[in-house]
């Protein structure tokens, strides 16, 4: 069988068990994880993924101000470093993954090929992030995940509290400043916490792969079609504050969505992402086994609503009576992006056949850095890649990771 039809068969299993076995908790061949519920004992990301293939992994716990429990994983040397290297300051590194996965995604791939390890094994201190309400991020100091006001947020309280509680956790280990890495959702939450100065005192630099920022000109069909139900659906969604992909109410949107004209389901995989050029069965199939992850229902509404309004703003309660309440003022405020510092070493990363973060939009993201220092923004184009392949294709390493640790060195 051919690769691309592999892939196909990948995707279409992905669409199967989104829509036909809802409940079921997959497991990886690296070691078993939470289900959605939280209910399973199980092993964290570091002793299913990482400490197997021989690096150092340590578990942490970082409590953000409203009072959320978000994992974290820290690869702290290279793979089988000896103790001559002890005590050697090394410089952190800050990972934040996408929406619907967790910090798990990265290290899908081989150890010579994933990300994480890759930075580890070129001296980096890798820390993973992980957001809350993926499966190792389900604690609170005084909500359960089965709580309603649990799922309460959207990716402006990532902004406001998940990433400025690791960056706080990483710079009190480290006392260094931070590189910042994000992919899709991860670079978002970058842009609009950068933008508003959260990290002026500990961020160094930072790399976005596949970046979203503006969505206006996202070119999925099943996208496009989310999208619109969930800004069209407020009412009915919120009855439903877990967005969980593998639960009844998400299966049965899915269907729906999948049966609108022009949607093919078939290859789901590039139905959401574009066609990725880059990707293998067996880490397709790791993918499939262990992600989507929950996120919250006013998340992905936020999202949609960005997708509709085109512009990066704080949540639309909808009314302006609401956002008076919220925000002083009728509309949702919008996050500035070219108020990021100038001086800031930022390094993107895109593809031509990214379905998410299309270029149309990252152009207009670079149009908002027009006025940064020339000698600060690094960006680069890659005509055959899609929104997997920065993080699971099998070429990134030579094609995207060499130039993220090319740029990484630049700012020592």
């Amino acid at each position: 069988m051919a690769p691309t039809e592999l892939l196909r068969l990948a995707s279409l299993s992905l669409l199967l068990a989104l829509v036909v076995q809802p409940h079921e908790a997959y497991g990886s061949t690296r070691g078993s994880f939470l289900s959605n519920d939280g209910s399973a004992a199980v092993s964290g990301i570091c002793a299913t993924s990482v400490i197997i293939h021989g690096y150092k992994c340590q578990e942490h716990e970082v409590k953000t101000k409203d009072g959320y429990i978000l994992s974290m994983q820290r690869i702290p040397e290279r793979r089988f470093e000896g103790n001559g290297n002890a005590g050697t300051k090394k410089q952190p590194i800050l990972i934040q993954h996408g929406v619907l996965v967790d910090g798990m995604t990265w290290l899908l791939n081989s150890p010579l090929q994933n990300l994480p390890m890759i930075l580890a094994d070129n001296g980096f201190d890798v820390w993973i992030a992980n957001t809350r309400g993926t499966r190792f991020c389900r604690k609170h100091v005084s909500l359960d995940s089965a709580q309603p006001e649990f799922w309460n947020w959207s990716w402006d309280e990532l902004v406001s509290f998940d990433l400025p509680a690791v960056f706080d956790f990483v710079f009190n280990q480290t006392q260094q400043k931070i590189h910042y890495i994000g992919h899709s959702l991860g670079t978002l939450i970058g842009l609009a916490s950068f933008s508003e100065g959260h990290q002026a005192d500990t961020l160094k630099s930072a790399a976005f792969l596949s970046p979203i920022a503006y969505l206006s000109h996202m070119n999925t069909a099943l996208g496009m079609v989310a999208a619109k139900a969930f800004v069209g659906e407020i009412t009915t969604w919120f009855g439903v504050a877990e967005f969980n992909p593998k639960g009844q109410k998400a299966s049965a949107f899915l269907k729906r969505l999948c049966n609108y004209p022009g949607v093919d389901c078939y290859d789901l995989l590039t139905a959401i992402t574009g066609k990725n050029c880059c990707l293998n069965f067996s880490t397709v199939d790791l993918f499939i086994k262990n992600e989507p992850q929950s996120t919250a229902t006013k998340n992905m509404v936020h999202l949609a609503q960005t997708v509709r309004d085109g512009v990066i703003a704080k949540y639309n309660y909808g009314r302006p009576d609401y956002n008076r309440m919220h925000y002083g003022e009728a509309k949702p405020p919008v996050y500035n992006i070219s108020a990021i510092p100038r001086n800031l070493p930022i390094f993107i990363s895109y593809g031509g056949q990214d379905a998410l973060s299309d270029v149309k939009d990252v152009l207009l993201l670079l149009d908002s850095l027009k006025f940064h220092d020339e000698d600060k923004l690094m960006v680069q184009f890659i005509k055959d890649y899609a929104h997997a392949d920065f993080i699971m294709g099998t070429n990134a390493k030579d094609i995207v990771y060499n130039q993220v640790l090319r740029f990484f060195k630049n700012q020592q």
